[in-house]
């Protein structure tokens, strides 16, 4: 069993608060009220999954003075922001695609499976006196699952409307993933 690391007052605040955002954001994805539509699915799970990553990054700004990682949360609010808003654009449009039974049932066993994954490294996220790597522990499975969310979906009938938001999910989560790793390394955040 890993030993604990003390912690500072600081970091404990810290992550307090990511503990709530996560939390609410793990009940928010359960709760969602599911349809037979994939898309209308995949949308009403992925806005409470990026309101999270904004509240994140907001509650890492408060205390980080590394300023690519400043950049980094910067972009993720940015990108996070404009992602909400274009989703909510096309739900309503979105929603009225429907899919088949079969389909419906392997896209949520598909997705169950992954937000299980995320859910689970986000919750166990390695922990040290460093908000820093804090961070990035516990924001890469969270873009992992997102773009593992977003891939899944694209492997069945959706709304056009959502395909391109699919694929700037994929390509933003992987490149801010890449983007953490070198971070990491140059600042001796260790793998687990």
């Amino acid at each position: 069993m890993e030993k604990k690391p003390m912690l500072s007052r600081i970091t404990r605040q810290y992550l307090d608060t990511y503990e709530r955002i996560l939390q609410n954001m793990i009940r928010q994805m359960r709760e969602v009220t599911l349809t037979d539509s994939i898309s209308h699915n995949f949308i009403v799970r992925m806005i409470p999954h990026h309101q999270a990553a904004i509240e994140m990054s907001q509650n890492l700004l408060q205390y980080t003075t590394n300023l690519p990682l400043q950049d980094i949360a910067l972009r993720i609010i940015s990108t996070q922001t404009q992602g909400i808003a274009r989703m909510r654009d096309i739900l309503r449009t979105c929603s009225a695609l429907g899919n088949s039974r079969q389909n419906l049932r392997r896209y949520e066993q598909s997705l169950s499976a992954i937000m299980q994954v995320m859910f689970s490294n986000m919750q166990h996220a390695r922990v040290a006196n460093n908000i820093n790597c804090n961070f990035m522990w516990e924001m890469i499975p969270h873009h992992q699952g997102a773009a593992a969310m977003a891939r899944t979906a694209l492997q069945y009938p959706i709304c056009p409307e959502l395909k391109p938001v699919l694929q700037s999910i994929i390509a933003t989560q992987q490149q801010g993933i890449m983007q953490m790793q070198q971070l990491q390394r140059r600042m001796r955040c260790p793998a687990r």
